[in-house]
């Protein structure tokens, strides 16, 4: 398996659902950076399971542990080590599809590429695996905040609930206020129910998580192979679930010409700025100072509470009726997860930049 991610600022992630534990090494972080381990573990926290009634019903604390590359409260520069200790599996709820697939899940995939799979929660196709991330993306937002750079990604639809306007429009200081991890709160409650009355059925959601990115310099990216929008597709595309990923005007407004999408340069008191954001801070595939900001959709979670046919590994055909605690939306638990991989894949690509000039 491919297992490592970044090109200066890289994570080797290991581990597994059901496991003893996930955890990962750092490679490339620059020292002297003040370690806050309280903010790490707060990050972690936004993704625990068992948050509230909308999320999967496992119990862990996610307690971060740090082995190496910090000393003092200051990163020295070598590799990071750390670990998160797995202590509420419940591996018997998968017995039942040992020997069977899960439609639209890694399942199959896993069995035709390995030949062997960890049936107990997925194994390594599990979210859980994403804690890694997570670590990592808290320790890059905190070298980046010395530059910065903020990055902050919230829920903007829930099945068909969804905000109208664009970030802009919504004070972000609110997507912590709510369960849902949405800026508007009455547009959250909303979804909340939506969740709520879905998880009862034994069904999922899916949705859409936006992210956005302010403070960044202009440069950072590279002019064809290792565009800065790529990389961040291409590291959104590997989060579980994630389906689509755009970023700017993306797909809307394509009946437009190209005088109406050109973002116009002007003189502003001395400096060169642009009248509209469309290009969403990325020209080139170079960032050219502006936000940044993306969009990344997620489907229903495959895994349902509800009898559906399938086959076993030996195709015959059969029926299934999943058990477990899963998520019924990806949604609000996956908004931790966009900014960690934004962020590791902004400071990659600062570091990257550094190469470019003595």
């Amino acid at each position: 398996m491919s297992n490592i991610f970044g090109n200066i600022f890289r994570l080797t992630s290991f581990g597994e659902s059901h496991g003893k534990a996930i955890g990962g090494v750092i490679d490339g972080f620059p020292a002297g950076i003040a370690i806050d381990e309280n903010f790490v573990q707060q990050e972690l926290n936004r993704r625990r399971p068992g948050q509230s009634t909308i999320t999967t019903g496992r119990k862990e604390p996610d307690a971060v542990e740090f082995l190496s590359g910090i000393y003092e409260g200051v990163s020295t520069g070598c590799p990071i080590g750390f670990v998160v200790w797995n202590t509420n599996q419940h591996s018997s709820d998968y017995d039942n599809m040992k020997d069977v697939f899960r439609p639209s899940h890694a399942d199959f995939a896993y069995f035709q590429k390995y030949g062997v799979r960890d049936h107990r929660g997925g194994g390594r196709s599990s979210a859980r695996e994403t804690i890694a991330r997570v670590v990592a993306g808290a320790l890059a937002k905190l070298a980046l905040k010395e530059i910065g750079i903020r990055i902050t990604a919230f829920t903007s639809q829930v099945g068909a609930l969804k905000l109208n306007e664009d970030y802009t429009h919504y004070d972000l200081n609110l997507t912590e206020s709510n369960p849902v991890r949405c800026p508007d709160p009455k547009l959250a409650q909303q979804m909340e129910e939506l969740i709520f009355r879905t998880k009862g059925e034994g069904d999922t959601l899916g949705g859409v998580v936006t992210c956005v990115i302010q403070g960044c310099p202009a440069g950072l990216g590279e002019p064809v192979f290792g565009k800065l929008h790529a990389a961040l597709g291409s590291a959104m595309l590997s989060i579980n679930a994630a389906k689509g990923f755009e970023y700017g005007q993306g797909f809307s407004n394509m009946e437009w010409k190209g005088s109406q999408q050109n973002d116009l340069f002007y003189n502003q008191d001395g400096h060169i700025a642009l009248r509209t954001n469309r290009s969403g801070g990325i020209q080139g595939g170079i960032s050219n100072g502006e936000d940044i900001y993306f969009r990344v959709a997620f489907k229903p979670v495959a895994t349902v509470l509800m009898e559906q046919p399938t086959v076993d590994k030996n195709g015959n055909e059969t029926i299934l009726k999943a058990r477990g605690r899963h998520d019924p939306c990806v949604l609000p638990r996956a908004v931790p997860i966009v900014e960690a991989m934004a962020a590791m894949t902004l400071l990659d690509y600062y570091l990257l930049n550094k190469t470019t000039r003595l």
